[in-house]
């Protein structure tokens, strides 16, 4: 697995691989997608960008012939770090490639920001998304907080019920 930091010449990329795994048919061709849950947009190239910037977070990508397959979002946060904006393209999906990369940022948050927590939100109505968290050693808080309907950045809700429920691994 070639793994990396994103760069600012990535935002493109990154967008169409976010938008590959969450949004519309083409995500459809994996398991991770928010397809019967949400149309719109997942992100956007300012979200992105500001992700590849952030001075207290790193995007990690991987790549394969030369274009993105996978990318991960650490952000540094007081107690713990923080993990968003997984994407793996749906092509990609099914053979390991996101469990690697979740491992590889675990050990980048405890090794080099010595974080003792991973926590990330995920829709509570992706069951299968959270049980597959849970093989991983995450763990549900029963923390919920709400999903923001009338902000189109995050996506149009197809149902009016959605929320986030945060996840936590423990890092030692």
């Amino acid at each position: 697995m070639n793994t990396r930091t994103a760069r600012p010449a990535d935002v493109p990329a990154l967008v169409d691989l976010i938008e590959s795994a969450y949004r519309g048919d083409r995500a459809r061709a994996g398991w991770t997608h928010e397809a019967d849950l949400l149309d719109g947009q997942r992100a956007d190239p300012e979200m992105v960008e500001a992700a590849v910037a952030g001075p207290d977070g790193v995007v990690l990508v991987v790549e394969r012939d030369g274009r993105l397959v996978a990318c991960c979002q650490l952000e540094r946060r007081d107690d713990h770090a923080y993990f968003g904006m997984f994407a793996v393209a749906p092509a990609e999906q099914g053979g390991g490639l996101g469990r690697e990369l979740l491992a590889g940022a675990e050990r980048f948050a405890r090794d080099r920001w010595h974080a003792g927590e991973l926590r990330m939100t995920v829709i509570v109505q992706r069951d299968d998304l959270i049980a597959w968290y849970e093989r991983r050693g995450y763990v549900r808080t029963g923390e919920l907080s709400p999903f923001p309907y009338g902000d189109e950045r995050f996506g149009l809700p197809r149902r009016p019920d959605l929320a986030f429920e945060t996840l936590r691994k423990k890092l030692g």
